[in-house]
């Protein structure tokens, strides 16, 4: 079963955490465990690198006719 044939499980429990960077109060799909630093939607954005649109699955072309 690939992740496509999943069935939609419905609306995601949101939990209330505060963004490690700018203190704002910000919502997240997953329960905050300690320790472990949660930022805001514009603190995150700022934070990752910018994701490339090549199609996913690891990129690199799959190396077909290469020898």
């Amino acid at each position: 079963m690939g992740f496509r044939d999943r069935a939609p499980s419905g609306p995601r429990e949101m939990h209330e955490a505060t963004c490690a960077d700018c203190g704002q109060k910000t919502t997240v799909p997953f329960k905050p465990t300690a320790g472990r630093p949660v930022y805001c939607r514009a603190c995150f954005s700022k934070r990752s690198p910018p994701r490339e649109r090549s199609g996913g699955y690891g990129g690199g072309g799959g190396g077909y006719g290469r020898r």
